[in-house]
């Protein structure tokens, strides 16, 4: 899109009125601004959009390259331009993937080996069937990885705490930090751990010195090549790698160049989450994405639930101007969501060269940032209400609790209705000023008090519902913000399955590793050499 356009888009900004009055002038205005997707339903009435604002963003939409870039990205063709990639996670969703070929190889047989081997371990799993190296049964999976190879597992494994059913408990190590691993390995016996490494590139430097970290607690506990061979796992496509780890190949799973790895839950990667809810749960968790995906495909964009919220996120970034945006499940069970979607977001979208290689003049990605509500309430909440910064915030919700306590889940609704109600329409002075004479306060001390309970409103936000935190819906779900974050790529005309900038930080810290191993052969900034002098006493 030319700069024309973010122009008019921000333009369009200055006339966009007061949401408490607009609620007011039009009963319909939720009706209006609603949708229903795959059982989830968005209220998106409490943004700041009237029906020319809408209007000019959904042909903002038709005229972006949203359409065929998605032909694009189902033919196989690749859209990942940078690592000559194409970007098939969508299909791995699919239930039957038996005639699937990318660039005329036949795939669909090996994705079919893939399932039914993970499906087989996890069955082992389940029914104690799985001895380690001293015949006893393993009841403890550690999972290695990081990134996208982590946190999707780890946030979902959370979040469908009530359907665990797995005699196995699964311990997620990311972080290079060695306490990580110390503290994971203090409470487990190798006797009845099993190991999985995810990498992709089975070179990835927290990964592997992690792995390397727990393959020596094997050793020093007595296992052998063989033992070692029979505890580790990996999911991987570097098959080499993984053997001269010690890992054999009957104990590798595959993991191909076109799934990303934060969008690679639906693969092998995704081994952890079946192993705690099991393969039927498994299979709900990827039926629900399916149907997003069908919902993204087939729905016209004006009642295209990915296609919505992108635009309200491209409104709010180049019109508006606003920065960052609040991720606010009120589910203790989803705390981890916000962390997942920061990953999914930044990391695909955080960009400023276009496909072309040209530089983007417009902001892309917004800060990604939240936490369980209502703890968030008694934080940061403060800030939202009353500050001059204006934060859009999507709040999520389960209508249905997986508990009895249905009070107070109904407390808890409550709660989160009434923040986006808040954040809506405020509290005027002359509001302010009744209550405290309504609470016996004198005119002057009414007048003293009230000032400092304004509050401006017309803050946005969108409120999502879900049935219930089922496999299925957080599914759905997740393919929501997958599919919302590739629409907004594509209106920006950037490259979101690339990330070379991680790369970067990568790259500079093997020299600094071998400076503060004694080997200082290089030139470093002033600071840098200073820090690493400190650190090592020198």
């Amino acid at each position: 899109m030319s700069g024309s356009i973010w122009s008019a888009l921000a333009s369009q900004t200055k006339q966009q009125g007061s949401l408490r009055q607009a609620f007011a002038e039009d009963p319909k205005r939720a009706q209006r601004f609603s949708v229903s997707a795959c059982g989830l339903y968005l209220d998106y009435s409490k943004n700041l959009i009237d029906d020319t604002s809408w209007q000019i963003l959904q042909d903002f939409a038709q005229q972006s390259s949203i359409k065929a870039k998605l032909s694009a990205m189902l033919a196989g063709d690749k859209v990942n331009n940078t690592e000559q990639r194409a970007v098939w996670h969508m299909l791995l969703r699919q239930k039957d993937v038996s005639n699937l070929s990318l660039d005329n190889q036949a795939i669909g047989a090996e994705i079919n080996a893939c399932r039914e081997k993970m499906a087989a371990l996890v069955e082992q799993l389940h029914n104690k069937n799985y001895l380690g190296y001293n015949n006893k049964v393993i009841t403890d999976v550690i999972w290695i990885g990081i990134g996208g190879s982590l946190l999707g597992m780890e946030m979902a494994v959370e979040a469908l705490t009530p359907y665990h059913s797995s005699p196995v408990q699964v311990h997620f190590v990311g972080n290079i930090d060695p306490v990580v691993v110390n503290d994971t390995l203090a409470k487990l016996n190798p006797d009845t751990t099993l190991v999985c490494i995810a990498s992709k590139s089975f070179g990835t430097e927290e990964t592997l010195q992690n792995a390397l970290a727990i393959r020596q607690w094997f050793t020093d506990h007595g296992a052998n090549a063989a033992a070692i061979s029979h505890h580790f796992w990996a999911v991987t496509s570097n098959i080499a790698a993984a053997a001269d780890f010690g890992i054999k190949a009957s104990n590798t799973l595959p993991i191909w160049d076109w799934v990303g790895g934060r969008f690679s839950i639906w693969s092998a990667i995704g081994l952890p989450v079946a192993i705690i809810i099991g393969n039927a749960n498994f299979q709900q968790l990827l039926a629900g994405a399916e149907a997003m995906d069908q919902h993204f495909i087939q729905s016209p964009f004006h009642s295209n639930m990915p296609v919505i919220m992108a635009l309200l996120g491209i409104w709010y970034i180049n019109g508006f101007g606003f920065k960052s945006q609040a991720i606010l499940p009120y589910s203790h069970y989803l705390r981890l969501l916000p962390s997942y979607i920061q990953q999914l977001d930044m990391e695909s979208n955080g960009k400023s060269v276009k496909t072309d290689g040209h530089n983007v003049s417009y902001a892309t990605a917004p800060v990604i940032w939240g936490d369980a509500g209502t703890n968030g309430q008694h934080a940061y909440h403060q800030l939202l209400l009353q500050s001059d910064l204006v934060v859009p915030a999507d709040f999520i919700l389960a209508i249905k609790p997986e508990h009895q306590r249905h009070e107070q889940h109904q407390r808890l609704a409550a709660n989160c209705f009434a923040q986006t109600q808040a954040l809506m329409q405020g509290k005027t002075f002359t509001e302010a000023y009744q209550e405290c004479l309504a609470q016996g306060q004198t005119p002057e001390q009414a007048a003293s008090l009230a000032v400092h309970k304004v509050s401006a409103g017309n803050k946005p936000s969108n409120t999502l519902l879900l049935p219930t935190l089922s496999p299925y819906y957080l599914g759905s779900l997740i393919a929501l913000y997958e599919h919302k974050i590739f629409c907004q790529g594509a209106m920006w005309q950037i490259n979101s399955f690339d990330q070379w900038g991680v790369e970067l930080g990568k790259q500079l810290s093997k020299p600094i590793f071998q400076a503060l191993s004694g080997q200082h052969n290089q030139e470093l900034d002033s600071s840098t050499d200073s820090l690493i002098r400190h650190f090592t006493n020198k």
